[in-house]
């Protein structure tokens, strides 16, 4: 379906300049500041419209003329002289340019960019009509060696002096900014040909007031109009994020009593009160079914939800019928009623998503877990009132401002923006009564950091932190003489995700690199990079994170991010884990044996027990060698073995559902496999001899036990059953069973094990650090960061 865009010849990619914004200048230009006639140089007494009106209606005449001389040239003619003369000079002398002078050649760091024109600090890049604005054109100054469009970024990438720019090839005028902090391409686009032609004067208008010459007039760039409100626009953006964080709340609130309300959904409650359901399990229901909604109207937005090669009837017929985008229409206006034919109507779509799609309406089939039918098996189930769904999703897609209400832009709201609201709500925690059909949640003690959305990474934090530890990495791997395999083979882990902000920004950074050795082009454009985004996301990207609910959004940002028309959602379940990151093991250690700092008392420790347990480990570690089971070699075995089952999921064809599949058939029967759960009890029960209680009794896990566990033949089921529970309590996770393809598992290496991540990026504890502390961490995680990234390391505890 097409982009729900507020303007019919409009569009913003990236989030340079947001419909938000656009709209307020548009409805309420008075509302942002330099929007008075003297801020356009206007005469005294000359309004700003009647100045747009008569710009209007001066280059109205010029389009046509230059329409009439473009349609008789032959085809193949590039058209760069009409193009110019005819219409391009004219409209920027409208915009209070003068008449655009022809420029040198702008050279940065020893390479020349072939701008044709130059207004102060501004470079203004004028194409014949024929000239595409995102290819190479043979023998065309200004797009001969590089997509026009790469080229003027690359200029404003890499100049101190430039920091706005404007291409345009006379059908369309693209604005362009400094975008050195992102990797994803940032521009407003304004498609001339459709608006003249079509005579759309209001998004003219917006034009005219954006891409005026005063919008970037300043002594120095940075204070141009342009700027400020680009200001001006994230300073709304932080107290509407603030609005929405509270309309996510109150709609996961609303969602979560109205299926116990409704009266068709007895069974639900039914399995609530007998304990079959727990509160905990229906909590995460209700997150997975906003993170479906949130999914759709974020994709719907984006126009990435259909595949390429479907009709105009079909998208049609789904917007009309299907979208959520029009239950988001129908929950501005109206209320609802008791019936559930809403909820219903989103359900075929749902089950097509995890299925095999619908042709017929344009619903690709892009499985996952998140539309499994296991992932809401009993909200699926169940039935909603059309009121609690309408209002479930007016809090989600809209906030309110000034008394009204203003849709929320999905197409522009980033995975850092989504995952700071997400993450805030995950440590809130569920109560239910289900006689009086009440879903509420509430923050524990302690939890205010997350509750109150304090507890998130600046991205000019994670931005400087990719700039240090990750571009030498992308360096070197560009420099190798396959650079393609060389880039996606960096793995890149955030062993406490939460909601994947580091993830989503190192996998952009990666990918944008990815799509310039693929394409040629220092910038490349939207398409390439969403290409090569989801080939990065499925083969670089890691995380851990000891919130179950946490890793699933982290998948989520991933897949929200990388999404490719067309395409299944990546496999991500042996890339995003649940655990904690902070306790595990590895074959190394595990060949050491049990340590006696295992046996270290503390508070609730018997002192004697625990010195005893502490000599008879030390005697058992001693006899290691007298023709007992060799650990290390049992451990790297079962390392090698799960590694080597891994890789085979991972050769599956991952651009089909069936290969998706497989490669989830595949992964859940590796993890029931005896050799994977054999390897786990055995390290589980490495980092179990630290937990277990040192007193009379608690069963002793000592290194006799560890090798008992081992060679399979324990006759103790009482240790086997405390390891369980401290497994299930502490969540340890052990590297290179949970990412065996990234650990190297070979007993003729010196070492025994080798192998790791490329880069291992973190979250400081910003909750536990004073200002100060802050200020100085900032500059010294970076020291620490490019410490790791020397060489491949492991994860050692």
């Amino acid at each position: 379906m097409a982009p729900r865009n507020p303007f019919a010849t409009i569009t913003t990619e990236g989030g340079l300049l947001s419909s938000d914004l656009l709209a307020r200048l548009a409805r309420q230009p008075n509302s942002l500041s330099g929007t008075s006639p003297d801020d356009y140089h206007l005469l005294s007494g000359r309004r700003l419209r009647d100045a747009i009106n008569r710009s209007w209606t001066e280059l109205q005449g010029a389009w046509t003329t230059f329409a009439t001389e473009l349609a008789k040239l032959p085809a193949g003619e590039r058209a760069t002289t009409i193009t110019r003369e005819r219409w391009l000079l004219p409209l920027f002398a409208e915009l209070g340019f003068g008449r655009l002078q022809r420029a040198s050649a702008i050279t940065v760091a020893g390479r020349e960019y072939p701008i044709s024109h130059l207004w102060g600090a501004v470079p203004i890049h004028l194409l014949g009509a024929d000239v595409e604005l995102d290819r190479r054109s043979k023998g065309v100054a200004g797009a001969a060696t590089a997509a026009p469009s790469s080229m003027v970024q690359e200029l404003l990438n890499r100049s101190e002096d430039h920091l706005w720019a404007i291409l345009s090839n006379g059908r369309r005028l693209r604005l362009l900014r400094d975008n050195t902090s992102l990797t994803r391409a940032a521009y407003a686009e304004f498609d001339l040909e459709a608006m003249f032609a079509g005579q759309v004067f209001t998004d003219f208008a917006l034009l005219w007031m954006v891409c005026h010459e005063s919008r970037f007039e300043a002594e120095q760039p940075e204070q141009c109009w342009l700027e400020r409100w680009i200001g001006e626009a994230r300073q709304q953006g932080v107290r509407a994020l603030d609005t929405l964080r509270t309309g996510f709340e109150k709609a996961i609130t609303v969602l979560g009593s109205g299926f116990l309300a409704q009266p068709a959904n007895a069974e639900l409650r039914g399995r609530l009160r007998d304990g079959k359901l727990s509160v905990e399990d229906y909590h995460r229901q209700v997150l997975r079914l906003v993170y479906r909604l949130v999914f759709l109207l974020v994709a719907e937005d984006r126009d990435l939800f259909h595949p390429p090669a479907t009709s105009d009837q079909a998208r049609r017929h789904y917007a009309r019928y299907y979208s959520l985008g029009r239950i988001r229409d129908h929950a501005r206006r109206h209320r609802g009623t008791r019936h559930s034919d809403l909820f219903e109507s989103v359900a075929p779509v749902v089950a097509a998503l995890g299925a095999n799609g619908i042709a017929m309406i344009g619903v690709p089939a892009l499985g996952s877990f998140l539309w499994s039918a296991d992932a809401c098996a009993d909200l699926d189930a169940a039935a909603l009132s059309n009121n609690d769904l309408l209002e479930a999703v007016r809090h989600l897609a809209y906030t309110e401002q000034d008394r009204a209400l203003q849709r929320v832009d999905f197409a522009n709201l980033g995975p850092e923006e989504l995952g700071s609201i997400y993450e805030s709500l995950l440590e809130l925690h569920p109560r239910i009564e289900t006689h009086a059909a009440r879903f509420e949640l509430f923050a524990v003690a302690g939890n205010e950091r997350k509750s109150t959305g304090s507890y998130y990474t600046p991205t000019s934090l994670i931005s400087a932190l990719l700039d240090k530890a990750l571009d030498p990495l992308l360096d070197e791997a560009e420099g190798a003489p396959e650079p393609q395999a060389a880039i996606l083979s960096i793995k890149v882990l955030d062993p406490a995700c939460g909601s994947g902000h580091f993830l989503t920004a190192a996998a952009r950074r990666i990918a944008a690199r990815l799509a310039s050795v693929e394409t040629g082009e220092l910038n490349p454009t939207p398409e390439a990079i969403r290409h090569a985004l989801r080939q990065v996301v499925g083969r670089c990207i890691y995380g851990i994170d000891l919130n179950p609910m946490a890793a699933e959004l982290a998948k989520v940002n991933l897949w929200l991010d990388a999404v490719e028309p067309g395409l299944p959602l990546s496999f991500l379940d042996h890339h995003i884990v649940w655990g904690n990151g902070l306790i595990g093991t590895n074959p190394r250690l595990i060949e050491e044996g049990i340590p006696d700092e295992a046996f270290k008392p503390i508070e609730g420790d018997d002192k004697s027990t625990a010195a005893a347990r502490k000599k008879t480990n030390a005697a058992e570690r001693r006899q290691r060698n007298q023709g007992l089971l060799a650990l290390g070699d049992s451990a790297l075995s079962a390392a090698g073995y799960l590694a080597d089952a891994v890789r085979a999921i991972d050769a599956e064809d991952d651009t089909t559902v069936e290969g998706i599949r497989r490669m989830q058939r595949r992964w859940a029967e590796l993890q029931t496999a005896r050799e994977t759960q054999l390897a786990t009890l055995v390290a589980d029960t490495w980092c179990a001899a630290f937990f277990v209680p040192k007193t009379p009794e608690y069963a002793a896990i000592t290194d006799q036990t560890l090798r008992a566990i081992a060679g399979d033949r324990t006759d103790s089921p009482d240790v086997i059953a405390h390891v369980t529970d401290l497994s299930a309590h502490y969540h340890f996770l052990h590297p290179h069973l949970a990412f065996p393809d990234v650990f190297a598992a070979d007993p003729a290496m010196q070492a025994g094990w080798e192998g790791g991540f490329d880069l291992v990026l973190g979250n400081p504890p910003w909750d536990t650090l004073n200002p100060e502390v802050k200020s100085f961490f900032g500059c010294v995680i970076t020291l620490l960061l490019l410490l790791i990234v020397g060489s491949r390391i492991g994860l050692v505890v």
